[in-house]
């Protein structure tokens, strides 16, 4: 890895902890942590890993900072709770994920014949997309999605040379159980399937 690269990855890792941090105190700095980290790490995924959809995965975070940064920072919109949803919802988001994820693989495996690790790269990235839009609604078992992505991330970027990475994965695992244990400390409600993608105003 070139000094420009190993630099960049440092940089990415200092504001990704930034972002776990403040997201599992609940900080709306978080997402300002978050872009910053996202951007840096597209460069690293895409010119220097070949990890495509890992890129296209750290491009949505940019936009899922903005939108995070937009929704927690809107009283009518940000929830002063976290919510806890049903066995229901939780088989949908895993069906729904894992179906996103094969199509994903398909795809970049078709358009980049060069991809490193496919299967497991589309896997991460679409349960990655719906794991930040589930923070974004402060869904407490957000962090049990985050914990299992980061350790299998742990291995993606381990084969990848991304070794900082990796580490940082790891740190992320703990910070998850941290972000799950201080989420749970707040106010909880349990929301039904029917009621899990209407507007946040409406659960209350």
């Amino acid at each position: 890895m070139g000094n420009l690269a190993l630099y960049i990855e440092i940089l990415g890792t200092l504001f990704g902890v930034a972002y776990v941090i403040l997201a599992a105190k609940k900080n709306i700095l978080c997402w300002i942590a978050g872009i910053i980290s996202s951007v840096l790490s597209v460069y690293l995924f895409w010119v220097y890993s070949n990890l495509y959809a890992e890129a296209i995965l750290y491009m949505y975070y940019v936009i899922a900072g903005m939108i995070g940064w937009i929704q927690w920072s809107n009283p009518k919109t940000d929830r002063p709770f976290v919510i806890k949803v049903d066995s229901a919802t939780h088989v949908f988001f895993i069906f729904i994920g894992a179906i996103l994820s094969l199509l994903l693989y398909f795809l970049i495996s078709f358009v980049f014949p060069d991809a490193a690790k496919p299967l497991i790269d589309s896997f991460t990235t679409i349960f990655s997309f719906l794991a930040t839009w589930i923070t974004i609604r402060k869904w407490i078992s957000s962090w049990i999605y985050w914990i299992i992505i980061d350790l299998i991330s742990v291995g993606l970027y381990w084969s990848r040379d991304l070794n900082i990475y990796a580490f940082l994965m790891i740190f992320y695992t703990f910070l998850a159980f941290y972000g799950y244990f201080s989420w749970k400390k707040s106010e909880i409600k349990t929301v039904r399937f029917n009621k899990v993608f209407k507007s946040m105003q409406t659960i209350s």
